[in-house]
């Protein structure tokens, strides 16, 4: 005589463990993909004694992707570290910052910071690449129904005249101008520099474009692109890391907690004739190195009351 097996058997609880080990293992397989990036870790010891911290569970075995294009991508990608970085520990003990030694602004750390991306031109479907000037870009045209940015000055955050707007870099994959291409003026340097549109301010009536992070004379140390009509993936990196980096590093005032006094007084603005200004991003009285920046008063000033 045959009987049902749900006679004897909790078909329920069944289907809750069976739950259960289903969703500790999806827990499992994601916090292991998870770990595609930023992993191994590593410890606050010594350089000389450096140990990966890779947890639980292991690193996932490398997996390759393929592109429409047939190039290889491999994940984890260790390649993107940078194991040259120039920083040193700004103090010795166990979760010390770095701090960046030599030019803050070309040091690539930091604000400043960027990945080691590769240093090919990022391409579309088509194969055509997709960041081009709009003198090649001859689909595209700008709104007549609002200001053209092409002939605009280009001013530092210092009121400064860096240059002229020669074209504009428009991004076709999403139809928007992703960079400004500057010429800069004759007091400044000679040739042209990437301005990333997100960090320019557009004045349309009055004809000009305010950048809010570096001054006049450090439109010159702007990374240049190898190519007149194109732009690498590393290069873009570091055009928007060297802008990013000049909110902290570009005014010879040290980084400082929100509420301290200022640690010395500003620099006077900079001028087109004044060739400190323009030799160098690094403001003249900035330390080279942590070791020599000076203790930082912890009773707020009255610019700091403001």
């Amino acid at each position: 005589m045959l009987h049902a097996f749900t006679g004897y058997v909790d078909l329920a609880q069944v289907t809750l463990y069976a739950f259960w080990l289903f969703f500790a293992a999806l827990v499992f397989y994601l916090h292991r993909e998870n770990k595609r990036e930023g992993y191994p870790l590593e410890t606050e010891r010594p350089r000389s004694a450096r140990v990966a911290v890779r947890g639980f569970p292991e690193v996932p075995p490398i997996k390759v992707f393929r592109s429409h294009d047939g190039q290889k991508f491999t994940q984890p990608e260790y390649g993107h570290d940078r194991a040259d970085a120039p920083v040193r520990p700004a103090g010795e003990y166990p979760g010390s910052p770095f701090a960046p030694v030599g030019d803050p602004m070309l040091t690539g750390v930091g604000p400043a910071s960027y990945a080691a991306r590769a240093d090919v031109v990022e391409r579309g479907m088509t194969g055509q690449p997709i960041l081009m000037p709009l003198r090649k870009a001859v689909a595209h045209s700008v709104a007549p129904d609002g200001p053209n940015p092409i002939g605009m000055t280009v001013l530092g955050r210092d009121g400064e005249r860096a240059g002229t707007v020669l074209d504009i870099w428009i991004d076709e994959a999403e139809s928007i101008i992703r960079y400004l291409e500057v010429e800069l003026s004759p007091a400044v340097g000679a040739g042209t520099r990437l301005l990333p549109m997100a960090m320019a301010r557009v004045r349309g009536s009055r004809r000009l474009i305010k950048v809010a992070s570096i001054i006049a004379g450090q439109f010159n140390n702007v990374p240049v692109t190898r190519g007149v009509d194109e732009v690498t993936k590393l290069e873009e990196d570091r055009i928007v890391a060297y802008y990013a980096g000049g909110y902290l590093y570009s005014q010879p005032i040290l980084p400082r907690p929100l509420f301290a006094k200022p640690l010395y007084r500003k620099a006077a603005p900079y001028r087109g004739d004044n060739p400190r200004a323009s030799a160098s991003s690094v403001p003249p009285d900035y330390p080279a190195s942590a070791a020599e920046q000076p203790a930082v008063p912890t009773t707020p000033g009255p610019e700091a009351r403001r």
